[in-house]
């Protein structure tokens, strides 16, 4: 009876994020009430599991990047070179943030310091892992060694979220393969690619 209650507890809270999301990608203000109403419960639902509309909405930033980690970040690409592995990255990471109803909200920074924090925690994560892989193309000798693979990250990452935050808001969109072939060559730059390497 037990396992039952914490199966439909997991689905009603996962119901519950899925509604937040949908209502967060939404041209209306972001309110606890049309997210019970969108996926069926009792207006009190979303506060038992999440405490406050904060805690909901970093529920949905937190499912968001971890999809994000998951199909991009964690990712691990079949190419030669770090080069063409990490252009891949670029062309996967534009794709998926293109596709993302709720990718414009998250990265235009909606919400508070807890939401702040969330992203915050999110992006210090992803540097850790952007920090080793820029290590190992520098190991490749793609990358030049004298240049601090975690800066090299935080800027990467930074830069690509910011730009694709700008296409995001643009109407109509930039067409994704000319987004990807300007961030590939800010990227090159950015870490000093070699020239053999930037495709």
């Amino acid at each position: 009876m037990t396992t039952a209650m914490t199966t439909r507890g997991i689905q009603a809270r996962e119901r519950l994020i899925e509604a937040a999301t949908a209502e967060l990608a939404g041209t209306a203000p972001f309110e606890v009430a049309g997210v019970a109403r969108r996926a069926g419960v009792s207006a009190g639902l979303p506060y038992r599991y999440f405490g406050t509309r904060t805690g909901l909405l970093v529920a949905v930033v937190d499912a968001f990047y971890q999809r994000f980690s998951d199909s991009i970040a964690l990712r691990i690409y079949d190419a030669p070179t770090w080069a063409e592995r990490e252009r891949q990255r670029i062309a996967d990471w534009v794709h998926f943030l293109y596709a993302e109803p709720v990718a414009p909200a998250i990265l235009a920074g909606v919400g508070d310091g807890e939401l702040a924090t969330a992203r915050s925690r999110w992006l210090q994560e992803m540097s850790k892992v952007g920090a080793r892989n820029m290590a190992q193309g520098q190991r490749d000798g793609e990358i030049p060694a004298d240049r601090d693979p975690e800066y090299l990250a935080a800027a990467t990452i930074g830069g690509t979220n910011a730009v694709v935050a700008v296409c995001l808001t643009r109407d109509p969109r930039p067409p994704a393969p000319d987004v990807i072939d300007q961030l590939w060559s800010f990227v090159a730059g950015a870490v000093g690619l070699s020239s053999t390497g930037k495709g």
